[in-house]
């Protein structure tokens, strides 16, 4: 694997010296870099903060309006279908990441990331024609929802590119600014979604190219607008910048027509142990937040007898106040980091996480509402399928007659658990949003930088690639176990496995803690022991 070339910038022959002689040897640590590479470089991040933004759109934008789209496109589609639909996404980007991270290594990052954005792009666009071909109409919408995640893959070439093109002092501020730009735009995505519900199921169509623009159609092909902007700017004013710990300019193999240095002792050097117990943390730590992104809509309907609209409508507003406070959270920790330390810092993050899941286990003597109650209020006759695999739409799961007028709330009675498990209130569901929302960014930010900072001057495609699946199939598991334990088990379960999970990673870490320490330090500190 190729490792950069670092150090002061001399003058070659035929210019001026860029440093006189007297000044070389103390100047050899200080950061030696021109106004206009500065800026180049900064404009360049920018870029890869818009792209991780762009990334976190193309998941979340859809989120709240899958299942009805993907119910009237195809009647034939169940809520099992619809899991493996929104897991499609995941397993994309699972696969993808390590590719592109390992592609970004040896090429120049231009080439994946415009690759990777143009298949976001299509992707989008034929999400926005599956209502077309008159059957397979599931498999269309999966197939362009897997595509979306395989284009998001890119995540691991943008964390890899930013891990190289600052400085340890920069990193963790600029670690930070990525993640608040994916926190942004996991919240922005439902909100855009929510404006497009303004055109209506109908909307407008145009025969001619036979697009139907609806509330289901708009926000997708806004993503590909976007992602269209982003190639454009990737070609205009990307380009390649690599500095070292000090942040002296480096050449590296991503810079076409440059050769760069080996140090085939670097990969050998990188602590291992500590790189798999990022691995695992960061796991943890995108399990629990995929766990609460899920569990919220079908948590609010069974506890509060919030109706479909309620519960989305409510949520996104939670969830978007979550997305402000973790923003905020973004730009304390890097202030907060000078003073404290990544581990450290990491260890709080934790803790809070594991007290927001505590507060969420059930507490009172007062049960939910049975929703057969609701049923037989509204003398509403109604046949319950047994067999539900996503309980975020337990309601919707069930099969009413096509005349009914009014939805049936509450928590349903094929859920044995509620008939005696006591209902989480509200203030407990909003005290636990407000502790996950300041944990969870807290985490994800420190996870990245430590590991950037753990794997040194090499490119870091390839690890980054497979941290980005690690979280990836975090996210593919998290729906999977809200759909089983909460569905058959409950809250009072599912809370506590969570629990239990956060506990064994605070273990790990207390365990690695002394590990998790930067390439350079750790390289000097073999070497004093080597003298």
């Amino acid at each position: 694997m190729a490792a950069a070339v670092c150090g002061p910038k001399v003058a070659t022959e035929g210019q001026e010296p860029l440093l006189s002689p007297g000044e070389a040897e103390e100047e050899s640590r200080d950061v030696v870099e021109t106004q206009e590479h500065y800026k180049s470089r900064w404009r360049s991040i920018w870029i890869m903060y818009l792209t991780m933004f762009l990334s976190s759109v193309g998941f979340s934008i859809v989120i709240m309006s899958v299942w009805p789209y993907l119910q009237k496109i195809d009647p034939t589609a169940d809520a099992s279908f619809l899991g493996w639909i929104i897991a499609s996404y995941s397993i994309g980007q699972m696969v993808a990441s390590p590719l592109f991270g390992l592609w970004s290594n040896y090429r120049p990052r231009r080439e994946p990331l415009v690759v990777s954005t143009a298949i976001s792009v299509a992707a989008n666009c034929l999400y926005a024609y599956v209502h077309v071909p008159h059957s397979h109409n599931k498999y269309y919408m999966l197939t362009a929802r897997a595509l979306v995640g395989f284009g998001a893959g890119n995540v691991a070439v943008v964390r890899s590119y930013i891990a190289g093109a600052t400085s340890l002092k920069e990193r963790t501020s600029a670690m930070a600014n990525t993640s608040a730009c994916q926190a942004v735009g996991f919240i922005l995505g439902p909100v855009f979604q929510t404006c497009f519900t303004l055109i209506g199921e109908e909307g407008v169509t145009w025969k001619l190219v036979h697009l139907q623009l609806n509330m289901y159609t708009a926000p997708v092909l806004f993503g590909a607008l976007l992602g269209v902007i982003n190639i454009i700017l990737i070609f205009a004013i990307f380009r390649e910048h690599r500095v070292d710990d000090m942040g002296r300019q480096c050449t590296s193999i991503n810079s076409e027509g440059e050769e760069s240095g080996v140090d085939q002792d670097t990969e050998g050097n990188i602590d291992h142990v500590a790189v798999v117990a990022i691995n695992f943390l960061f796991f943890v730590i995108l399990f629990v937040f995929a766990v609460f992104e899920t569990i919220a809509t079908p948590l609010t309907m069974d506890m509060y007898s919030w109706t479909r609209k309620e519960a989305v409508f409510y949520n996104g507003i939670i969830l978007s106040v979550v997305g402000i406070e973790s923003v905020i959270v973004f730009m304390v920790v890097k202030v907060l980091s000078k003073r404290t330390g990544e581990r450290a810092i990491l260890h709080g993050g934790l803790l809070i996480v594991l007290v927001g899941f505590f507060i969420l286990l059930p507490w009172g003597k007062k049960l939910p509402n049975i929703q057969w109650q609701e049923i037989k209020n509204n003398s509403i006759p109604r046949t319950i399928s047994t067999e539900m695999i996503m309980p975020f739409w337990s309601s919707q799961a069930m099969h009413l007659p096509s005349n009914h007028t009014v939805e049936p709330v509450g928590c349903p009675v094929t859920q044995s658990w509620c008939l005696n498990t006591p209902m989480i209130y509200l203030a407990q569901y909003i005290s636990s949003d407000v502790l996950i929302g300041l944990g969870y960014p807290v985490c994800n930010v420190m996870s990245y930088t430590l590991y950037s900072k753990i794997l040194g001057p090499q490119p870091q495609g390839i690890y980054m690639g497979w941290l980005t699946a690690s979280g990836s199939g975090a996210r593919i598991l998290g729906p999977l176990f809200v759909s089983q334990v909460y569905t058959h088990l409950g809250p009072r379960w599912a809370f506590s496995l969570i629990c239990g999970v956060v506990v064994l990673s605070l273990l790990l870490l207390e365990i690695v803690y002394k590990r998790l320490i930067a390439f350079s330090v750790r390289y000097r500190r073999m070497q004093e022991e080597n003298c």
